[in-house]
């Protein structure tokens, strides 16, 4: 992941102490490098202190910010006092930057309540956020209302704030790939291309003929094939598959990697079965997997909006994604389910992977059509899980996210598998039923839901549940 880079407005006003500016100007510089994040500030001698407080200021501070402007996540506005409500404002419509903006106020200490030492920053942040509002910016808060920069507080809001930058940043400028047509009987997947544009998302469409065309004229001899074979073999185990079905794998692998980079795609929905499987003669999950561990992600039955979901989850925790099916009940433990896929999950969440043949498919497609799918348990550790669905009926997207853990109950069967522990799980399923989610959700190893609905409610506006046990 890029390191983050935010604009840094100091607010000040005249009538309150201005070593409480230089004071602020060096905590953050402190700050910014213990967490490796880059800062847009202005210099100490560009203003007075290098602070924003009068339009003179706003102007000098908005032409750096624009300077700049192209590698900007987010603004972080600090009020080191009460600070000037409007040189913020105009600060940020000067610029012209349309990012998240975190509101930070320090605190006063009661043991320096002198009009050397008073800060007022707890009222100058509502007043800072009231002129937000009328300018029509969205921004975030801090956990606590007035918060010191260098305290752990702070440093997790800030955390949070970089994590819904690159979220915000990564969506308004993704460029996805829907290979395939979704499969004839998944009405489920169904999704609104016109919504997503409307947001900042493209989607890239291609026939699977043409993949799969490009993938035969591919020879065997070919240096890039044979290259692709050891990169499969170094993946996973594949002990159990004939060398026919990964010679397969490896030339559709670099006919879909090929594509994508032509079009600048961060991520994929591939139709798979039973086409792939029926006229191809394996399945496309290994391939699948190794994109998302590469921070391409990659989803089943061209659930647009599944890897939507997924490659949010990877911008906010900066970690690969997988696209899972809420599966099983798990016993009789109501907050406990098993999640599935047959499996394309990226080896991060299957230390143990191997490449085998999709069980359940080779019922019907035959075991020799179905090599390719990657098996594997995932230890316990922490859960995140989210949603993204386009509502055509309301014209609006909608969202779920939560979080819960991986565990390490038994569960014996087959495939990419995981037993997550979901408080008030079972209240989760009816919000999902009574409001027509899919049955495939996103997940990640990490705890990072508040990153996301910060970045989809306040940044995007889209209507999100936030799912605690």
């Amino acid at each position: 992941m890029s390191k983050t880079t935010l604009a840094v407005i100091v607010g000040n006003r005249d009538f309150f102490p201005d070593r409480l500016v230089s004071e602020a100007r060096a905590d953050l510089l402190q700050l910014f490098a213990e967490m490796d994040i880059e800062p847009v500030i202005l210099d100490e001698n560009a203003t007075k202190l290098g602070g924003v407080e009068t339009w003179a200021h706003a102007k000098i501070c908005a032409d750096l910010f624009k300077q700049n402007a192209a590698r900007i996540d987010g603004i972080l506005v600090t009020l080191p006092n009460f600070g000037d409500e409007k040189g913020v404002a105009d600060t940020i419509k000067l610029s012209g930057l349309e990012v998240p903006i975190l509101v930070q106020a320090y605190p006063d200490d009661l043991g320096q309540f002198t009009v050397e030492r008073r800060r007022d920053s707890f009222c100058g942040k509502i007043s800072v956020c009231n002129d937000l509002r009328q300018y029509g910016y969205a921004y975030t808060l801090t956990d606590l209302h007035t918060v010191h920069p260098l305290s752990e507080s702070f440093k997790a809001d800030l955390a949070r704030f970089a994590g819904v930058c690159r979220v915000v940043k990564g969506l308004k400028n993704a460029r996805l790939g829907a290979i395939g047509a979704r499969p004839g009987n998944f009405n489920t997947m169904r999704y609104s291309e016109k919504m997503l544009q409307a947001h900042g998302i493209s989607v890239v469409t291609v026939d699977f003929s043409e993949i799969l065309g490009n993938a035969n004229r591919l020879s065997e001899s070919d240096a890039r094939v044979q290259a692709k074979l050891d990169e499969i073999r170094a993946y996973a185990k594949s002990d159990a598959v004939p060398s026919p079905a990964l010679l397969r794998m490896a030339k559709l692998g670099l006919a879909i990697s090929d594509w994508m980079r032509s079009y600048d795609l961060n991520a994929s929905a591939i139709q798979c079965w039973t086409s792939l499987q029926q006229n191809y003669g394996i399945n496309v999950c290994t391939l699948m997997s190794m994109m998302s561990e590469q921070l391409l992600p990659s989803a089943c039955e061209v659930d647009i909006t599944g890897v939507t979901s997924m490659y949010a989850l990877q911008l906010a925790s900066g970690s690969p994604s997988a696209l899972v099916d809420w599966n099983n009940n798990y016993g009789g433990d109501p907050e406990k389910c098993v999640l599935f896929h047959c499996g394309n999950w990226a080896k991060s969440f299957l230390p143990g992977i191997e490449i085998k043949n999709a069980e359940i498919l080779a019922t019907t497609l035959g075991t020799e059509n179905t090599y390719g799918a990657v098996a594997g348990r995932v230890p316990a550790g922490p859960l995140t899980f989210a949603r993204l669905s386009t509502d055509d009926t309301l014209g609006m997207l909608r969202a779920y996210t939560g979080e819960g853990y991986f565990t390490d109950d038994p569960l014996n069967t087959f495939g990419a598998r995981a037993v997550a522990h979901v408080p008030g799980l079972q209240r989760l399923m009816k919000y999902i039923c009574k409001n027509g989610f899919e049955h495939h959700c996103a997940m990640n190893a990490s705890h990072s839901a508040a990153i996301l609905q910060e970045a989809f409610e306040t940044y995007f506006a889209w209507d999100v549940y936030l799912h605690e046990g």
